[in-house]
């Protein structure tokens, strides 16, 4: 996402968003955040239909999905607060999720320790259920 788009979802101007940015850069390493480049910009303008009058004097910041978890650490207005109370028991939830589904995995093996090769296509179909499906990765161009 776009400096400015991140300013109005956290409800600060784009000023103040990237001096939080600048006061605070070993948070936003490269793989957080980036300044585009001019070929990208002119790209991106030409495709919002963005006029070449007035607007922005520098290059814009675009952020990845942890560096916008990382704004919402460091910018001090209520909306920045509030996602950032959301991010962290969004993670505590996953972890949680991701426990229960550790602890059924485990009991599954142990049962099928026990059990004889007649349970074996029930274990299997389980599994099956359990494991998310892999999507073949789709080939572009010949």
């Amino acid at each position: 996402m776009l400096d400015r788009d991140l300013a109005e979802l956290y409800g600060v101007e784009t000023g103040a968003l990237n001096r939080a940015v600048k006061r605070n850069p070993l948070r936003f390493p490269s793989d957080f955040m980036f300044q585009l480049k001019p070929a990208e910009w002119e790209n991106l303008k030409c495709q919002f239909g963005i006029s070449r009058w007035g607007g922005d004097r520098a290059m814009p910041h675009a952020f990845t999905e942890h560096g916008v978890a990382m704004l919402s650490s460091v910018l001090n207005s209520s909306r920045a607060i509030a996602a950032n109370i959301e991010i962290m028991r969004a993670f505590t939830r996953l972890r949680g999720i991701l426990a229960e589904h550790r602890q059924l995995i485990d009991r599954l093996n142990a049962l099928e320790g026990r059990y004889d090769a007649q349970f074996k296509n029930v274990f299997a179909a389980i599994r099956q259920i359990i494991e998310p499906p892999v999507v073949p990765k789709k080939k572009i161009g010949f």
